[in-house]
């Protein structure tokens, strides 16, 4: 042996790179069973001989066996010691990790026994060895960048596994070391990672310093990498990508999120943690990420002399951090990262606190689901995550939300379309709450959803517009003021909105039933105070009042619902359990009671009278497009996590009484409601079809493609942010030169943005400045129906203008110029660049004719581009448009403005994510105060929508390549979609008009007309009123007719709906035909 080893010294002596490879024959021995215990000797005659000189032998041969003592360590042999070999190209055990293995020491024996149980950065594995040996794991994986520092602690495994005379140590569950320990090399987890490892405790001991040479770092780690390359990978990390790579902790915040992904949610993480960031800054790398921490030891230990530190001095000089050092290991006042590298380099010794960190998630299923998504191409978002929570009631709200909606966007690939009465699952949530807590047998159909409460009433008033009104003065805020001012309280029913009459009321209800029996209202909106809210005989009263007098009563509940699983006595509710809802009485409520998003508001409607439900369905359609997703996603949480852990069915449902509805007569929808219901077409429903979800909805405006990634993480973004500052929120400057650069719009720095939370809200208050000014609104024809519709509905002046299929229905200028040779105070709305529903576009030339001639006659110009963003040409429409040579006109009349309408879902590519804004081209002073009275009770857009919309904007004005590419992306397949749709609808007998932009077109069904068909259960002929209903009901296919598109016999077909979908869709056109003009 003496020989042996004689040759197996010579051979290290030559160089470390020799005595590496020396050492691997030996593992090879190590690792099978029939050399094993030879080579375990012979490591042991290696150590004798050189038990008193190891250092010499390290200098001499590269490497050495020695003894590690560990005071207080007894693992089940009950040794003191652990037997190390160590080469120069790994870690060499010093005080950083033996200040982490005394952190680790300070757990009880449970921590770890019986656990699975991975070490990162184990380099020559003496603490992996260490854990197994004193608390019996279930199993330890150690896991190191360093190939030969892996190879170098599988040789002390062995020499732990093994005695001196090469016999396996058995524990008292008859296992040894090799049983409980296993090595592999891993970029961090990466190895649990791919092998699907799940873990209960991720100790580890990193480095935190960034490589003063970064180049060094981008080299390939091999085992044949030079030593000093191999031994700074223990010293040094490179730029990770995190936020927190500016204090050199990138590397620790990589593993915490990769430990996130693979402990077991009732798992524990363990890190060393420098103090030279500054102690905030180590707590938060955590905190920020949903864990809980402790810190478990701390001390100070002395700056290595072999690390640089001028990386961090370099980050002192570009930003206002200060990193911690101490002059040697009694000083107690921090000292710069700059001071310390002078002192250093004049001879002195600086230490730096070391703290050891225990970790767990605070709501660990949650936050594994959050980090699950950002990990699918989102790490840019995880900067801006923060879900430390000084109060547990928000983090119980929001961390749950974020999860949520990272699984929804996780399986969604765009944002669905529902009903305008509200997101389905939301309505079926409210009312599960209202049946599991309070015992009330309602569905979804008795929920209709609004974008607030202002909204709710304001859309109640303008449904029955009432002659007057009496409403709970602390609801009166937003609404219009001339209906606050008003005192017409004599007069017909059938009077204009302008007209109605809103009376401020008392909060008690003895107070406000002697004003309703005094003043008799066709309407009442009112809440209760607290005292009379815990009994129902205040709202019984209530009822009775209202129902002799013959009033429509809606009580607000906003102050007395609780979202809570032991909700308070609420006297409302309780009578509903037992009552049912009297037709003339509906629930108001308004949700804004949550602790994490500070005015985020959703309100609903409760009624059980069908007829009411639908109207205001209707209603919330016309005025306000639908209420904002994520708002009803926000609350639909909070309603799921209180229905979600309950057993459905499970309490009986008391027998309700029927409440008795009077003789009274009561106030019916106003006129112009009922006769824009009846020639308006809306949304179907479709209670006829037992899955709802089986039709094909080519009716929408809305985008449906896939949203880029790249828009997903800013809306996720605006969700997980804490304390926004204002300027983030701040849109005007981003929609400004987004308007400059796209429309040439002249605006400038003061000029007022105006934002809602959609277009259609922020139009139907055009139409109300409209009305104020006694003029007239003119529609091109086969220009957005609902908009007219929503014009018709508030009993505004309309007019259409004539257009012709030739010229795509664009509004020619003679067609304009003679509709506004005979109108007094017109305004116009166009629709451009894109025209919706149509497609057509716009050029520059044609834009700017038809505004010379609006200005002319001193029109005011509503041009809507929320359609538009979307032109399938490059250079078409919105390319070229400039609109400052129509706008600056001295030819034009005083009275002429231009109006920009705008939204940023088709622009950005955001699909449901609603976003509307308007900006008015120097208004005179009567317009802008017409306009600021009726926009007091406009839905705006949270401080949310508004952080992810400004983002969207920053990428788009600056060119970001993804954004731009996705918008390419989406403008060839809607190309595509268009050139099949037109060839599909061609052969099977539709005239098709050319599309060359949106999401839409459209066609008449030529061969179609006059055929019969059977509609319901009766035969019909076919127009272009009713194939709507008869396609529908025959393919389940659901178009615009005629009575949308405002065009003789013209139907609208939307082409952006799923790709699965849209195939189906050209086989139901196909199939329509076989069925009505046969194959």
């Amino acid at each position: 042996m003496e020989t042996e080893m004689d040759k197996f010294l010579e051979e290290c002596s030559i160089s470390g790179d020799a005595a590496y490879g020396a050492i691997k024959g030996l593992l090879e021995r190590l690792e099978k069973e029939s050399t094993r215990s030879e080579a375990r000797v012979f490591l042991a005659e290696i150590q004798r001989r050189y038990a008193d000189s190891s250092i010499e032998c390290f200098k001499k041969y590269h490497f050495r066996i020695h003894d590690v003592w560990l005071n207080d360590f007894e693992g089940y042999q009950k040794r003191k010691k652990l037997t190390m070999m160590e080469i120069p190209s790994i870690f060499i055990p010093e005080d950083w990790s033996f200040t982490f293995y005394e952190g680790i020491n300070r757990h009880p024996d449970s921590f770890f026994r019986e656990k699975t149980v991975a070490e990162l950065g184990c380099g020559n594995g003496w603490i992996s060895i260490a854990l197994a040996e004193k608390w019996g794991p279930l199993k330890v994986y150690g896991l190191d960048i360093n190939p030969r520092a892996v190879k170098i602690a599988w040789i002390n495994l062995y020499l732990n596994a093994l005695d001196e005379k090469g016999q396996p140590i058995f524990d008292p569950d008859g296992k040894t070391l090799l049983d409980r320990v296993e090595f592999h090399e891993s970029d961090l987890l990466a190895y649990c990672r791919v092998n699907k490892i799940e873990l209960e405790r991720i100790v580890g001991c990193i480095p935190q310093i960034l490589n003063p040479n970064p180049e060094a770092m981008s080299k390939v780690i091999t085992e044949n990498s030079s030593e000093e390359f191999l031994y700074d990978l223990s010293n040094y990390c490179a730029l990770q990508g995190f936020v927190e790579d500016q204090f050199g902790l990138g590397l620790i915040a990589r593993a915490v999120e990769e430990g996130i992904a693979v402990i077991k949610p009732m798992g524990f993480m363990v890190f060393n943690m420098g103090g030279r960031p500054g102690q905030g800054v180590c707590r938060r790398l955590f905190e920020r990420r949903g864990l809980q921490i402790s810190k478990i030891w701390e001390t100070k230990v002395m700056q290595a002399a072999d690390t640089d530190i001028s990386a961090l001095v370099e980050i002192e000089k570009n930003s206002p951090h200060r990193f911690e050092f101490f002059m040697g290991l009694v000083a107690d006042q921090p000292i710069c990262a700059r001071t310390a590298s002078a002192y250093m380099k004049s001879g002195g010794r600086i230490s730096h606190s070391l703290s050891v960190y225990s970790c767990q998630l605070r709501q660990p299923n949650q936050v594994k689901k959050i980090f699950e998504f950002l990990k699918d191409g989102f790490q840019e978002v995880s900067s801006s995550l923060d879900l430390f929570f000084e109060d547990e009631s928000v983090a119980d709200e929001k961390i749950p939300f974020l999860a949520d909606l990272a699984t929804f966007f996780k399986k969604q690939s765009f944002l669905p379309y529902d009903s305008p009465a509200g997101w389905l699952n939301f309505r079926s949530w409210i009312a599960g709450f209202m049946k599991n807590y309070h015992r009330i047998p309602l569905t979804a159909d008795n929920v209709v959803v609004f974008p607030t409460r202002t909204v709710a009433i304001e859309n109640v008033l303008r449904l029955f517009s009432p002659r007057l009104a009496i409403i709970d003065d602390h609801l009166t805020k937003h609404l219009p003021k001339q209906w606050l001012t008003s005192l017409a309280l004599e007069g017909s029913g059938e009077s204009e909105a302008e007209e109605i009459t809103v009376i401020e009321a008392p909060h008690r209800s003895d107070l406000l039933i002697e004003l309703i029996k005094k003043l008799k209202p066709q309407i009442v909106i009112t809440g209760m105070a607290h005292f009379e809210a815990i009994t129902s005989s205040a709202f019984e009263n209530l009822l009775s009042t209202t129902r002799d007098i013959g009033s429509r009563l809606f009580l607000d509940i906003s102050d007395h619902l609780e979202l809570s699983s032991l909700p308070g006595s609420n006297g409302v509710l309780k009578y509903l359990a037992s009552h049912t809802l009297p037709s003339h009485a509906a629930i108001l409520c308004g949700l804004v009671k949550n602790q994490v998003y500070s005015d985020l508001e959703v309100a609903f409607i409760i009624s059980e009278n069908a007829a009411m439900q639908e109207a205001l369905s209707k209603t919330v359609e016309l005025l306000e497009g639908h209420t904002a997703l994520f708002s009803q996603h926000y609350y639909g949480c909070l309603f799921h996590e209180l229905l979600a852990f309950q057993i459905n069915d499970r309490h009986p449902i008391l027998e309700r009484e029927c409440t008795g509805n009077g003789s009274t007569t009561m106030i019916d929808f106003c006129p112009s409601a009922i006769s824009t219901f009846d020639g308006s077409e809306f949304f179907i429903h479709a209670p006829q079809f037992t899955n709802p979800s089986t039709i094909i909805h080519m009716d929408l405006d809305q985008n449906i493609l896939p949203i880029p990634s790249v828009v997903k993480a800013s809306i996720f973004e605006s969700f997980a942010r804490q304390n926004m500052v204002e300027s983030e929120t701040d849109v005007g400057s981003g929609i400004k030169q987004l308007l400059r650069s796209q429309y040439g719009y002249p605006i400038d720095t003061l000029s007022e943005v105006i934002c809602g939370n959609s277009c259609l809200a922020l139009f139907n208050k055009l139409v109300l400045s409209c009305i104020n000014e006694k003029g007239t609104f003119l529609f091109p024809m086969g220009t957005n129906g609902h908009y007219l519709s929503a014009a018709q509905f508030m009993k505004c002046n309309v007019s259409t203008i004539p257009t012709k299929p030739e010229t795509g229905f664009k509004l020619s200028p003679e067609a304009l110029k003679d509709a506004l040779m005979t109108i007094e105070r017109p305004w116009v709305y166009i629709s451009g660049p894109t025209v919706n529903p149509t497609g057509s576009v716009y050029s520059d030339s044609e834009i700017n004719s038809l505004l010379a001639i609006c200005a002319e006659f001193g029109a005011r110009v509503v041009i809507d581009t929320s359609f538009s963003g979307l032109e399938f040409e490059a250079g078409s429409g919105s390319n070229i448009w400039n609109l400052k040579q129509g706008i600056c006109n001295p030819a034009g009349s005083q009275n002429f403005c231009l109006i920009l309408l705008g939204g940023l879902s088709f622009e950005l590519l955001a699909g449901g994510f609603d976003f509307g804004f308007l900006v008015l081209n120097e208004p005179d002073p009567d317009l802008a105060e017409s306009v600021g009275n009726f926009f007091r009770g406009l839905s705006r857009p949270h401080g949310i929508s508004k952080y992810a919309v400004r983002k969207l904007l920053g990428l788009k004005n600056g060119a970001d390549e993804r954004l731009l590419e996705a918008i390419k992306e989406q403008k060839e397949s809607l190309k595509n979609r268009a050139e099949v749709l037109t060839k599909t609808l061609t052969s099977c007998g539709w005239d098709v008009i050319g599309c060359h932009g949106g999401v839409s077109l459209v066609a008449k069904p030529r061969e179609y007309l006059g055929k019969t068909v059977k509609i319901d259960t009766s035969n019909a002929t076919l127009d272009g009123s009713n194939i709507r209903e008869a396609l529908l009901q025959s393919t389940g296919l659901c178009i615009n007719g005629a009575s949308w598109t405002r065009l003789p016999n013209y139907c609208r077909f939307s082409f952006s709906v799923e790709q699965a979908k849209f195939d189906q869709s050209l086989d139901q056109i196909i199939e329509f035909k076989k069925t009505v003009l046969g194959a």
